[in-house]
Parts: structure tokens; C-alpha cells; sequence
């Protein structure tokens, strides 16, 4: 189950990796050709305490004989400390799997943050830097926006993709009524169930999520067979929102409890100020930043150290 705007955006290309055609024409890189792509497993933890996994990471294996490794992270605000990771990711896939390319999607729906991923983020020396990294993003600049119903139902996946990428667009009410319509067309349940719910979840905490539960009710109720999945889907809505929102408690209070004993155990003092700072915040990224600063950091200072790009204590999202 798809339970964040974030989580939709790459779980996209895990329920249809056929997506990853449309984002090398849209980047204009290389045609690989005809391929099979298969969901891998995203643990890319190396032999060290930390575990590191990526969004998504698919494995396309083409007919040419050029076999890539397609790391997909969504990022929705500028973050230094997930830059750094970028060049971990690739490094240690480039080296685990010696006959696949690895290459880094980022996926954005702002384009100022878009602007930021596309780097390169230097690694080494001042001026003179061993490495750069500098991904491949897809946003609001260079994913169409699909209005025309016939345009969607001939790619739905793209079609929701387009929505997602454009969720807080202005005209992501035209682009939702095309989607709509093609997805009334459509007969496959299954994968309509997945369309709805990436939607809905992608779309979650948008001004435009309460038009994408009109739509939902006044042109898919309307059919011969009520598209029950529909209708379970608008009555169950309520419950697993509330759910999700314990399950998120759960989350950030299991992460500052967590944080708060690593710096107990390794002696770093912090004072009420910054103890209530840890249990007040609402961003579990952040947490779980310094969670892992301070498994190594010299002294409390350097935990909660802002760099630039670093995002206030409120949330929103990755």
C-alpha cells in the first residue's frame, strides 16, 4: 500500500517499470532498446553499521546487451546529506554488479528543487573535487502534462505519472479530467486499483486531492458494474488515513527515542532545549539525519549542525 506523496512517486516505476522508456526519451539519453525490468531488492547496505536503502532500484536487462541498474530517489526539498548518499549508491552498485550500469533517476514535483538535484555535488578536495555527481531528474520541466483523454488512455501509466509529477501544478485539474476519463475507458481492475491509489496517495495533502475525489465519484461510481474497488476504496479511505497517521507517530516517536539513546550511550549531554527539539519534531528525515550524525559526531554540536540546503524542523516530506 502506497502511503505518501514521496513513496508514490517512485513506486511508480516499481508497479510499471515500462516507465523508464518514457524517462530516458524524456532525458533524452540513449534508446536501450526492447528490455525486461524487474524489481531488485533496494538494500544497498555495504559492510558498515548503517543500513542504507534506495527508493526504488529496478534492473533492466536489454536485448542490445547494455544492462542498467535504475536507481530512482524522490526528492522534494534540497538535502546535502542525501547528495552524499547519491555517490554511496552508485559507487557501491557499480562494484557489487560489475555488468550493469548504474544510473541515478531523481524525480521531483518543484523545480526549484529540481534545479538543486541535478548538482553535480562535489566530492573530495575544495576546487578540486575526486568526484562529481550529477543525476538525471525528471520535474515539472521536462515530464508533459497530458490533458487530451485519447493521449492518456493510449499510456496510462504515463498519464498518472504526469499527474504525479504535476500535482501542485496549475493545471493539474485538466490533466486529472483527462485521467479520469481514460481510466472510466479502461477494463482492467487490477491495474486501475494501482492507478487509484498511487493518485490518491501521490495527491495526498494537495489542493488538488478533494477534486480527484469528486472526479472518483461522479465518473467512476457512474458504471454498469460500480467499480466496487471504487466504492471500497472511498469507505475504507477514512480509516487507513487514520491509520497511517498512528503508524507515522509510531515512526517519529520510535526514531527520537532512538536518537536520544545513541546519545546517551555515547555520553553526549544535550540540554531540555534540545531534548524538546528532538521530541517535538515532526520530520522523520530529519531524525533519522541525526540519528546518523550522531552514531560518529564528536560532540552534540555537530548533530544538530544545519548545513546549507538543510530544511527547518517541520515537515515536508523528502
Amino acid at each position: 500500500m502506497v502511503n505518501s506523496r514521496h513513496e508514490a512517486l517512485h513506486r511508480a516505476y516499481q508497479e510499471f517499470p515500462e516507465l523508464f522508456t518514457r524517462a530516458f526519451d524524456l532525458l533524452q539519453l540513449p534508446d536501450p532498446g526492447p528490455a525486461s525490468a524487474t524489481v531488485r531488492n533496494c538494500d544497498v547496505t555495504d559492510i558498515t553499521p548503517l543500513e542504507r536503502r534506495v527508493d526504488t532500484l529496478l534492473e533492466l536487462e536489454c536485448e542490445t546487451g547494455e544492462n542498467f541498474l535504475l536507481i530512482v530517489e524522490s526528492q522534494s526539498r534540497k538535502d546535502l546529506e542525501k547528495a552524499r548518499s547519491w555517490a554511496y549508491y552508485l559507487s557501491v552498485l557499480a562494484n557489487r554488479h560489475r555488468r550493469h550500469h548504474p544510473v541515478l533517476l531523481v524525480v521531483c514535483t518543484d523545480v526549484r528543487t529540481a534545479k538543486w538535484a541535478v548538482g553535480p555535488f562535489p566530492i573530495g578536495m575544495p576546487g578540486r573535487p575526486n568526484l562529481h555527481v550529477s543525476p538525471f531528474v525528471l520535474s515539472p520541466e521536462n515530464v508533459p502534462m497530458i490533458t487530451d483523454v485519447a493521449r492518456a488512455a493510449a499510456d496510462l501509466p504515463m498519464a498518472v505519472y504526469s499527474a504525479l509529477t504535476h500535482s501542485t501544478g496549475p493545471r493539474i485539474g485538466e490533466i486529472l479530467e483527462a485521467l479520469a476519463g481514460a481510466m472510466k475507458q479502461a477494463t482492467n481492475d487490477d491495474a486501475l486499483t494501482v492507478y487509484a491509489d498511487l493518485i490518491t496517495n501521490g495527491l495526498s495533502g494537495t489542493p488538488a486531492a478533494e477534486l480527484w475525489r469528486e472526479l472518483m465519484g461522479t465518473q467512476l461510481f457512474d458504471l454498469p458494474n460500480s467499480r466496487s474497488w471504487v466504492a471500497e476504496g472511498f469507505r475504507d479511505q477514512g480509516r487507513e488515513e487514520g491509520r497511517a497517521e498512528g503508524r507515522q507517530e509510531g515512526e517519529l516517536k520510535g526514531k527520537a527515542e532512538d536518537l536520544l539513546q545513541v546519545l546517551h550511550t555515547r555520553g553526549l549531554v544535550i540540554t531540555a532545549e534540545e531534548h524538546a527539539r528532538v521530541t517535538d519534531c515532526r520530520d522523520l528525515e530529519l531524525l533519522n539525519r541525526w540519528f546518523l550524525r550522531a552514531i560518529t559526531a564528536a560532540g552534540v554540536q555537530e548533530v544538530f549542525a544545519e548545513e546549507p540546503g538543510d530544511a527547518t524542523d517541520q515537515p515536508e516530506g523528502r
